[in-house]
């Protein structure tokens, strides 16, 4: 009987573990799609506010000179002069089934495009994500750790980082280690040094915020009740630090790592043109400047679907490093 009972039990914390997992995973699936389709309206009837025609971007930009005829036969041929909602419709239909249609300046297929230029902005957001997390990790631990000067040292820095412009430290950067020292290439070139500067320009000022937030969490991760329990059972300040506080003072900058890669994806706009990098920031904004419908919300869409999945993986990475979060879940 009890064994049955037991076994019972087992049963039904599975069944409801993987109902709440349904659950979850029904609304995370919900969110994303309400999301894409808020993303892909507002960018449809934002770039149509723009002055100009955008049969125009298909015969090659303002600067073409097309005659009337050619402008009202592109028109035709991309469904230019149905009315708007027609269009929008016309095209939410295609995005449903995938389709992000064909590219008005380069005549070629959106998703090849997106596809051949995600790699590059991808690696450039990881790459400089990890930077910025070991600066602001040695920035806090230094200040916090080292004293009075150290800590206002560690906060005028982090300050200072935060506010630098992407555009202003890129142009310090490129003067000063490629005009002056000539160590590294001006411009995004083949190889690891083509990466330094541009990461270092993304990763600065993204290191100044998630350093005021991990050194917060570390001074009040010292005054909590578990420290001092550690230091009664006799743990020393290493021990207390490094796997106490450290910890604790984690969880607020992992839970903020959707936010830094929403951040980084705008800053390559800035950072891919300055260093000529190929890269979804720079496709966006020849798409923008030329009205590329199609490309500017196909860009949009994987930077949006992209962000939704971080989010996603950040909340699972908080629920494994924060247990108080596990117990709510339960």
């Amino acid at each position: 009987m009890a064994g049955s009972l037991s076994v019972d039990l087992v049963a039904g914390l599975r069944t409801g573990t993987r109902g709440r997992l349904a659950r979850w995973a029904l609304l995370r699936l919900g969110g994303v799609v309400f999301v894409l389709w808020a993303v892909a309206t507002v960018t449809f009837f934002a770039l149509r506010l723009i002055p100009g025609d955008p049969a125009e971007a298909v015969l090659g930009g303002p600067g073409s000179q097309a005659s009337a005829e050619a402008l009202a036969q592109a028109r035709a041929d991309y469904g230019l002069d149905q009315p708007l909602v027609t269009q929008y419709a016309v095209y939410l239909g295609r995005l449903a089934t995938g389709d992000l249609g064909s590219s008005y300046a380069l005549r070629e297929d959106v998703a090849s495009v997106v596809l051949t230029n995600l790699g590059p902005t991808l690696l450039l957001a990881a790459l400089s994500l990890l930077v910025a997390a070991a600066l602001a990790l040695g920035l806090a631990v230094w200040s916090t750790r080292g004293g009075r000067i150290s800590a206002a040292i560690g906060s005028l820095l982090e300050i200072v980082a935060a506010a630098v412009p992407h555009f202003w430290l890129a142009i310090s950067m490129i003067l000063l280690f490629s005009t002056l020292l000539g160590w590294l290439p001006p411009v995004s070139v083949p190889g690891p040094l083509g990466l330094v500067l541009p990461v270092l320009t993304l990763a600065i000022p993204l290191a100044g915020f998630l350093g005021q937030v991990m050194r917060e969490a570390l001074l009040d991760a010292m005054q909590s009740p578990f420290v001092l329990a550690a230091r009664t059972r006799g743990e020393g300040d290493g021990g207390v630090f490094w796997r106490h506080a450290l910890r604790h003072a984690a969880i607020p900058a992992i839970g903020l790592v959707g936010w830094a890669f929403g951040s980084l994806v705008s800053g390559a706009v800035v950072v891919e043109t300055i260093f000529a990098r190929q890269g979804l920031g720079r496709s966006l904004l020849s798409a923008v400047q030329s009205r590329d419908v199609p490309m500017v919300i196909g860009v949009v869409l994987v930077v949006a679907l992209a962000y939704m999945l971080v989010t996603t993986l950040t909340d699972l990475a908080d629920r494994l490093v924060d247990p108080r979060l596990r117990r709510v879940s339960r």
